[in-house]
């Protein structure tokens, strides 16, 4: 199976480009090109082998979930004309992450089990295990970095640095609740229970805009609703859908991003478990039969998709 590593085009009119930890963005005035690759990050770190197919299920989960949520705020979709590619506003960023957490897990349940009990300038209650869910969820949000790691931030820090004004900054909290209701929901449909999401905010001509992907493996947790009570009950780990999994086998293999330690032999068998984990989560989400993309000339065929749809 091919993967798709990495692009390089110069498209007529490009006006700029990013390569960020999985996209490729090209940039054309007022609107931008977004390519969801193959490359696959964990703790901040690009692993050296794409997982084939990856790009496609995030794009098209995220084009899924953005058309779902479009009534709540607006997003930077204008089309998907590809199956890894997706045309958009060019928005500025916050440079904030908006991190909502329904349930004590990942992160937060790292930190907590460390002995803190404030997560963002958030009090977490005392006699909680991990996955439990929390008394109502709360918003952890982290700065944005262009390279390295995302920091853990407070609200009052954001405010006070000014990442964010008072007003934005509380209408961005607002829109966070409200997305993580609807995910909740359409997770709930499918049988699932959405733990923990992240939303990116972007703001173009005094107008705020939902960016990036949204509800995505890359950027939430799901768990399986059916058993999660007994497994919760009974101590034993939930049953997720994630790229958590992902995380796990690195930490068990020695391996969390830190200085010195290197990433373990992804052999092929660990390639295709994560490609076949990544599509069973499209399925699940979406309740759709995921479709192979065309894997011959797949770069020939994003090049052509963004010249038809983004130039005049």
């Amino acid at each position: 199976m091919e993967a798709i590593k990495e692009t390089n085009f110069s498209f007529t009119g490009q006006t700029g480009f990013y390569r960020g930890k999985v996209r490729d963005v090209y940039f054309f005035n007022d609107k931008l090109a977004v390519i969801a690759t193959d490359r696959i990050s964990a703790f901040d770190v690009v692993l050296p082998r794409a997982i084939p197919y990856k790009g496609q299920v995030l794009n098209q989960i995220a084009s899924h979930s953005l058309k779902a949520t479009a009534d709540i705020v607006p997003n930077w979709v204008l089309s998907t004309p590809d199956p890894n590619v997706t045309i958009g506003h060019r928005c500025e960023p916050f440079k904030v992450e908006m991190v909502i957490r329904g349930y004590l897990a990942g992160h937060a349940w790292r930190e907590y089990k460390a002995g803190r009990r404030q997560v963002c300038g958030v009090q977490l209650p005392e006699g909680l295990r991990e996955n439990d869910k929390l008394p109502e969820p709360i918003i952890t949000p982290t700065t944005k970095a262009d390279q390295g790691h995302d920091e853990d931030i407070s609200r009052e820090e954001i405010l006070r640095s000014g990442l964010v004004s008072e007003e934005d900054y509380l209408n961005l909290e607002l829109y966070t609740r409200a997305l993580f209701a609807r995910g909740t929901e359409l997770a709930a449909k499918q049988g699932l229970i959405l733990v923990d999401t992240k939303y990116e905010f972007g703001k173009k001509n005094g107008q705020v805009y939902l960016i990036d992907e949204i509800h995505t493996p890359d950027s939430s947790r799901y768990f399986y609703s059916k058993g999660y009570a007994e497994r919760q009950l009974k101590g034993e780990t939930q049953k997720q859908l994630s790229k958590e999994f992902v995380r796990q086998w690195l930490i068990e293999n020695g391996f969390q991003g830190k200085e010195g330690q290197s990433v373990p032999d992804m052999t092929d068998e660990v390639i295709n478990n994560i490609s076949e984990r990544y599509i069973e989560l499209f399925e699940v989400v979406t309740g759709h039969q995921f479709e192979k993309r065309t894997q011959e000339s797949a770069i020939k065929r994003i090049e052509s998709s963004v010249i038809q749809n983004i130039l005049p």
